[in-house]
């Protein structure tokens, strides 16, 4: 099999946006050989803003959440409910899961499964772009953490393992793998330019990524202008040499792989399902992004008058199936052990339904950490309600949890980084606040 005879990259090359000309999105991904385990780490980015509030319902204060979402509140009976996930927890602690999560209960019952309650960030941004390119680079809202260049997983990759990519091997797996996206992570983008990512495409016609090739065409530019222009030409030049670089690779762990399992037929299924395989195939990348998109729900979060329905539910439907698929068919492969699981998204939605039976931009929300190594159960209390109010626009106030004390101790917890490192990533120390979740 050829350089050229690839995993299909279904809309693969990147297009050149205001941010990418502008320097917000540079180099990603980084590669080598990670030969001191054979853990990995997959994130989910929720893009638009994940209504948390829908997502987990703080019981203990049901009457408040219905005063505050009349119409989009489930109710505690009928076909609509919430689901109660664990009776055993303290009723100031009780909460349920919107009724689409209900492959999220078993999860929690079979110990695979912890919820982070009231991740934010200091000075949280509401602009889609901003908070994205925030969480991706490690920042927040304060004026000496908005504008940082490079991303987390970047930093990551290069400082944890600067001894494989000195080495330059040209067999090695690719560090970080992106799928179920046509344009590169700003999260990957390095200090140092690196020629070097994975980033895949997806078909939904086949369900995975046929055994295709895709040129960008053109020969490669040997010069490159001086200014914003020529820094994104520099940058998509280097992802095509780099998915060059590791089509061998990758083609040949996809033909080792198999899946054990049938998922279901969602992209966020696909992308996962392709996750598998590839590790079973024998891959040894440390960093998969996947994505699912659509959240940003400021009309339609239900359908007629139906909160367990409508698009909402459905995203959440969608993430629930594909995560359980995914930890199922890891286990039937005899990788269980070796995979944790985190959501992100960039922020949460107001307390507060608007008038279009829908949620605007909010501050918090929960995330989720999966995995047969996870430390099951829910971290944090459940968010006070009555801070929302109408002089701070009813913003959910009581942030809890840094979301890079997540990410930090995902990366020392599971994947073993020196605290160092952690602390170069982060430009901080948040492991003196790391949680118990792995």
């Amino acid at each position: 099999m050829n350089r050229r005879t690839f995993l299909e990259l279904s809309g693969l090359m990147p297009v050149i946006t205001s941010d990418l000309l502008n320097g917000s999105a540079a180099t990603i991904d980084l590669t080598g050989l990670q030969k001191a385990n054979d853990r990995a780490l997959v994130l989910i980015e929720l893009k638009g803003g994940n209504d948390g509030l829908n997502t987990i319902l703080p019981l203990n204060q049901y009457d408040l959440y219905r005063q505050l979402r009349p119409n989009l509140g489930l109710p505690s009976k009928g076909a609509s409910a919430y689901i109660e996930l664990d009776r055993n927890r303290p009723a100031a602690q009780q909460v349920g899961l919107h009724p689409a999560l209900e492959g999220f209960k078993r999860l929690y019952e079979n110990g695979q499964m912890n919820i982070v309650q009231g991740v934010g960030y200091p000075n949280a941004n509401l602009s889609h772009f901003k908070s994205t390119d925030l969480w991706l680079t490690g920042g927040d809202g304060t004026p000496a953490r908005s504008n940082l260049k490079t991303g987390w997983m970047g930093r990551f990759l290069q400082n944890n393992y600067a001894d494989q990519l000195r080495q330059n091997a040209p067999q090695a797996d690719p560090l970080s793998v992106q799928l179920g996206d046509t344009a590169p992570s700003l999260g990957f983008r390095t200090e140092t330019p690196a020629d070097i990512n994975a980033l895949l495409g997806f078909d939904t016609r086949t369900n995975y990524y046929s055994m295709q090739a895709q040129q960008w065409g053109g020969k490669p530019l040997a010069r490159f202008p001086a200014n914003d222009y020529g820094r994104g030409l520099r940058y998509v030049s280097s992802v095509e040499r780099a998915t060059l670089r590791y089509a061998d690779r990758i083609a040949e762990v996809i033909k080792k792989g198999k899946n054990q399992l049938t998922y279901p037929n969602y992209d966020l299924a696909h992308q996962l399902k392709t996750v598998a395989r590839l590790l079973h195939g024998g891959s040894k990348t440390k960093l998969f992004l996947c994505s699912l998109s659509g959240f940003d729900t400021h009309n339609s979060q239900l359908y007629r008058s139906a909160p367990h329905l409508g698009e909402h539910a459905e995203l959440l439907r969608t993430l629930s199936e594909s995560v359980v698929a995914f930890l199922k068919d890891l286990d039937a492969l005899g990788l269980g052990n070796n995979v944790a699981v985190v959501t992100l998204s960039e922020f949460g939605r107001c307390a507060i339904e608007n008038t279009s039976s829908g949620t605007d931009h909010g501050t918090l929300a929960p995330l989720f950490v999966f995995g047969n190594k996870v430390n099951a159960g829910i971290t944090g209390q459940n968010v006070d309600l009555s801070l929302a109010t109408a002089q701070n626009g009813f913003q959910l106030q009581d942030r809890q949890f840094d979301y890079r004390q997540v990410l930090a101790t995902l990366l020392h917890g599971w994947l073993k980084a020196p605290q160092k490192i952690v602390e170069e990533v982060f430009l901080s120390n948040y492991l003196q606040k790391r949680l118990p979740i792995v």
